[in-house]
């Protein structure tokens, strides 16, 4: 296998209908993939995640910046040259073809030894369990099913890096989750270098060994699934990870005290200047209490969401609706007035800009043994 790096990576695109310049889609983008690592790209649509896949695959030509795998520059190198492989949103599967045909076409164009063909073709397919398919088109096959045949076409390839460009959106949710499984124990059998396009950040935390968020064109963040989720660099990883959200509260710091903008909600933060911040809060870090206590803040549960082994309630708290976790042994009915319990260290602590739409950065943690609450 491999690693890859990507340094200062540029891409232009000519505007719309040709009118003006050329439009910046990637923005200095520069990483680096550890051999056998697998990572993920994230963000929402139109961030530039699968343009950055397809400059890695030679599929789009890069306006500035370098890419090279195994430290050899590849940025000039067709994508049959860079001994990688694709596995496409859409499968792209030769119709045409039987199972078996399209596993060892690619093998036959590169004028691999017909018994090495098949020895590769079937340790594939008894890794991805379609055997049973080998006779079968396309139309025949579920898409769970397309889905491991294209996974088994890049394999019997035994490429230097893996490259996946939304695989399972095509797939129901059930045989998302099975698909996903069957991608780790892939990725673990192989050890092979993996680099992952998708939108859905379940699938980015349950895959990757790190997450790159993009948003934009630009890196946001480069972490481990626990870092982007515990550790956000900004208020647009806060509010990409978990579900539900991550509350976000706009208000303002003094004298150790956290008070939010126009709804009655403070919490001590000693420690922090004075300055306008954005208070973040995860759903399972508020606890809800009816013993009322004159420092906490109050709402009244609006909606309750049942999940089961939890509930989900909302919470209205001024013009502010908070989204707290409770077990789902507790009572609440709706209209109920309940007080918030927040502990300080679990709270995320950004800057709060002025301009619309503006992601502030994190500022940090409160980190003490003892809430002061």
């Amino acid at each position: 296998m491999a690693n890859v790096g990507i340094a200062r990576l540029c891409k232009d695109k000519p505007s719309v209908h040709g009118k003006g310049g050329p439009h910046r889609i990637l923005h200095d983008i520069s990483m680096d993939i550890a051999d056998g690592e697998f990572l993920v790209l994230v963000g929402p649509s139109g961030c530039g995640k699968t343009t950055l896949l397809r400059c890695v695959a030679g599929l789009e030509t890069l306006t500035s910046g370098q890419i090279s795998i195994d430290g050899q520059p590849v940025s000039d190198m067709p994508p049959q040259d860079r001994d990688i492989a694709m596995v496409f949103q859409s499968y792209a599967l030769y119709p045409h073809m039987t199972v078996r045909e399209n596993l060892s076409f690619g093998l036959k164009m590169r004028r691999t030894d017909p018994s090495e063909i098949t020895s590769r073709v079937d340790e594939a397919a008894h890794m991805l369990d379609i055997g049973h398919l080998f006779s079968r088109y396309p139309r025949e096959l579920s898409g769970g099913q397309r889905q491991r045949v294209a996974m088994g076409r890049a394999m019997v390839r035994r490429p230097k890096v893996f490259l996946f460009d939304e695989p399972l959106s095509n797939l129901d949710a059930a045989l998302r989750q099975q698909t996903r499984l069957e991608l780790l124990r892939l990725h673990k059998r192989l050890g092979a270098t993996m680099i992952y396009v998708t939108h859905d950040q379940i699938e980015a935390m349950t895959l990757a060994d790190r997450i790159a968020v993009l948003k934009q064109g630009k890196v946001e963040q480069i972490g481990t699934p626990a870092t982007l989720y515990g550790q956000p660099a900004n208020t647009f990883v806060a509010r990409f990870f978990g579900t539900p959200e991550m509350n976000l509260l706009p208000g303002r710091i003094e004298a150790g005290w956290f008070t939010a903008d126009g709804i009655p909600f403070r919490v001590c933060l000693p420690g922090f200047p004075d300055r306008p911040v954005c208070l973040g809060i995860r759903a399972e870090d508020v606890q809800v209490q009816q013993t009322a206590r004159e420092e906490l803040p109050q709402g009244r549960i609006e909606v309750i969401e049942h999940h089961g082994h939890e509930d989900l309630l909302h919470i209205r708290c001024g013009d502010k609706v908070l989204s707290v976790r409770s077990p789902a042994n507790k009572t609440w009915p709706p209209g109920t007035v309940v007080h918030l319990v927040v502990s300080p260290e679990r709270c995320h602590v950004f800057a709060q800009h002025g301009e619309t739409g503006a992601d502030g950065d994190r500022l940090g943690p409160y980190a003490q043994t003892e809430a002061p609450l």
